[in-house]
């Protein structure tokens, strides 16, 4: 590809326009540099994003769908995310159907929550209320490197002792009946890690504080409404964004001081080439991606009929039985197979967002683990683990949308054999995102910065690793520490 025109006076370039590209692009701007962005994609968003995908008119998030950290992150915060975007809060943030009709339910009161978890209710109540009372703190120390002494010690290390119960084989000594375990194990899974695993731990125990605190709250039109809202304020301060556009090396780039990369680290060595240390190099190809999702997208003429009522009022249903079934299948992945009852997360918008699907019907979201780079279409074994708990849920299928881990990658190369954390989320690569380092999102090729999900605080919609990388720019290269005012402007 010939190189690019240059422009003159351009201070900063970003590789990718998906959530962490564009909370970069927004922290410089604001801090008044001139900024171009580049997507390979014919829209922005990335791993924020709403496309049709079955049908004319039924709008289905890509990936993310519901946001646990829109109104924790501290990016989130700053950038006043909740005045731009429309929310809806369900007051159910999640929930868990099992056999029988019965179900764990995570009422955003925990109060409420408690007394349905049964005899372990107060048990579950201890586990989560110093977090849930703390839950913007939380987000705090688990949102930035972990090579850094948290504002709230003893707030850290009553977080670490909870994941250390949670995430070894001690977890079975809180609880004596399975609600409240198959509730927990649903978020932790998320991780697409080993179950137990302290890592999956920590992040469940983290989503679950934030479910108890303001929520998981869903964005009304979709994802792709948070990424329009920071496109929106990077243009209004001067940034631009050209789609359609593949960067295959950063020598094509026109001059800028400093280029921030919403890649992978193996996407980072392919673009630098020759301009990467050969150590650096090396740390980066030891840089270990995880297992993958295949992601089922269904257009339905009515609400999924869960036997359990209480599910139609969640947000997000984690389907797979007891905490001993979810750790079963979860496993079987981590061991390369496709369990026959898989763990399948699943989101159902339209019965919040009336917008999302034309009158009287209905978008479903879902997806579920897999080896990394399964080519499998796992259509049929999502929809058979939904009917297990919903029957009559394949009489409601219009049509449907599916992709393998293949797909998924082949769809958004952030996401390396179908791995949507963009790396192991386990606890050595939090540690060592993407290097061991106070600093990680700093590369050692001048004026070159790494501002994807592959770098710290790692996964997830939070913005976190684009602002922090951001900010890292400025210090370096720019020589200023002042936190670029985010907020809205007030018309």
């Amino acid at each position: 590809m010939n190189a690019l025109p240059g422009v003159a006076g351009l201070d900063a370039i970003v590789v990718g326009a998906g959530p962490n590209g564009l909370a970069a692009a927004v922290t410089l701007a604001r801090a008044g540099l001139r900024v171009r962005v580049y997507e390979r994609a014919n829209q922005a968003g990335g791993g924020a994003s709403t496309r049709e995908l079955t049908l004319p008119g039924f709008h289905h998030d890509v990936c993310s769908a519901v946001h646990p950290m829109a109104f924790e992150s501290r990016f989130f915060r700053e950038f006043g995310l909740a005045d731009r975007v429309e929310f809806i809060t369900p007051e159910v943030s999640f929930a868990q159907p099992l056999d029988g009709g019965r179900a764990a339910v995570a009422h955003r009161d925990l109060e409420r929550t408690s007394v349905g978890l049964g005899a372990d209710g107060p048990a579950y109540n201890r586990l989560m209320r110093p977090l849930a009372e703390r839950s913007t703190e939380v987000a705090d120390f688990t949102g930035s490197s972990l090579l850094r002494i948290p504002r709230n010690p003893l707030l850290a290390v009553a977080f670490g002792l909870r994941a250390l119960e949670q995430g070894t084989p001690a977890w079975g000594i809180r609880f004596r009946e399975d609600l409240a375990p198959a509730l927990l194990t649903g978020v932790a899974a998320h991780t697409i890690l080993a179950q137990p695993s302290i890592a999956g731990a920590g992040a469940g125990l983290a989503l679950t504080a934030f479910a108890h605190a303001r929520g998981w709250p869903i964005p009304i039109g979709g994802s792709q409404a948070i990424s329009d809202a920071m496109v929106d304020d990077l243009r209004a301060h001067g940034g631009e964004l050209v789609l359609e556009h593949e960067v295959t090396s950063l020598a094509e780039l026109p001059p800028s001081t400093v280029t921030l990369l919403d890649v992978t680290p193996k996407a980072m060595i392919r673009l630098a080439g020759d301009a990467m240390p050969g150590r650096y190099r090396r740390t980066l190809e030891a840089f270990r991606y995880g297992d993958g999702v295949a992601k089922v997208d269904f257009a339905l003429n009515a609400p999924v009929p869960w036997t359990n009522p209480d599910l139609h009022l969640a947000g997000t249903v984690h389907v797979g039985g007891t905490r001993a079934e979810m750790a079963d299948a979860e496993n079987q992945v981590q061991q390369g197979r496709h369990p026959e009852h898989p763990y399948v997360l699943v989101s159902q918008p339209s019965l919040f967002d009336e917008g999302r699907a034309p009158a009287g019907m209905h978008t479903l979201w879902t997806y579920t683990h897999v080896p990394a780079g399964s080519d499998l279409d796992r259509r049929e074994a999502v929809i058979a683990q939904i009917e297990r708990f919903a029957p009559g849920f394949r009489d409601t299928i219009v049509a449907t949308s599916s992709r393998s881990a293949r797909e998924v990658e082949e769809h958004n190369p952030n996401y390396p054999g179908g791995d949507i954390a963009a790396g192991a989320p386990d606890l050595w690569q939090l540690f060592r995102r993407p290097v061991l380092s106070p600093d990680p999102w700093r590369t050692p090729i001048p004026g070159v910065y790494l501002a994807s999900a592959s770098a710290s605080p790692g996964p997830g919609v939070t913005g976190m690793p684009g602002w922090l990388a951001a900010l890292s720019a400025l210090r370096h290269e720019f020589g200023t520490r002042m936190l670029p005012d985010l907020a809205p402007i007030e018309s």
